[in-house]
C-alpha cells in the first residue's frame, strides 16, 4: 500500500545539517580518492598526516586528535604497520603504552598523498570564495568542539 505525500509537513531534509554534511562528505570522498593514488584511507591519512607534524605520540592521543574511537584507530595502526608505515614502540615511562611514530617510508609516502590531499581539497571547495572557505572551516570547527572547549552562554 502506497502512503500519500505529506505535503503539509514542515520537515524539509533538504535543509537538515547532517543530511547537508552527508552529501558533501559524499562528494569530498570521491574527489579525495580519485585524487589519492597510494592506497590510503582518509582515516590512514589522517593519521600519518596527523604524525607528520605532531611527531611520535601515544596510540590513544593520535586517535583522539584524528576523530578515530579506539577500535576504528586499532585497524588503522594494523594497517599502516603491515605497509611498514609507521612502527610502534613501547611508552620507556608506562610499558602498557605504546608510541607510534612514522618511518622513513612513511615520511615519503605522506609528503607525496599530502599532495594529493591538498588537491582533492582545493577541488571539493572550488566553489567557494577565499572568505566562504575560511567561514566553512570555522563553522565545521564549532560544530566538532568538544563540550569542554565550547564557549559557556
Amino acid at each position: 500500500m502506497a502512503f500519500p505525500a505529506d505535503t503539509g509537513s514542515s520537515y524539509d531534509l533538504d535543509k537538515q545539517v547532517g543530511f547537508r554534511l552527508r552529501l558533501a562528505m559524499q562528494k569530498h570522498t570521491d574527489i579525495f580518492f580519485k585524487n589519492m593514488d597510494l592506497g590510503l584511507t582518509q582515516a590512514q591519512f589522517a593519521t600519518m598526516a596527523r604524525l607528520r607534524t605532531t611527531g611520535a605520540c601515544s596510540q590513544n592521543q593520535l586517535g583522539r586528535s584524528v576523530g578515530l574511537d579506539t577500535a576504528s584507530m586499532v585497524g588503522v595502526i594494523r594497517r599502516l604497520k603491515a605497509r611498514k608505515l609507521i612502527s610502534i614502540a613501547k611508552n620507556k615511562e608506562d610499558r602498557r603504552r605504546v608510541i607510534i611514530d612514522l618511518t622513513a617510508a612513511g615520511h615519503m609516502l605522506i609528503g607525496n598523498a599530502i599532495e594529493m590531499g591538498t588537491r582533492a581539497n582545493e577541488q571539493t571547495l572550488a566553489p567557494l570564495t577565499a572568505t566562504q572557505r575560511k567561514q566553512l572551516i570555522s563553522l565545521l570547527s564549532l560544530l566538532v568542539a568538544s563540550e569542554d572547549d565550547a564557549p559557556e552562554e
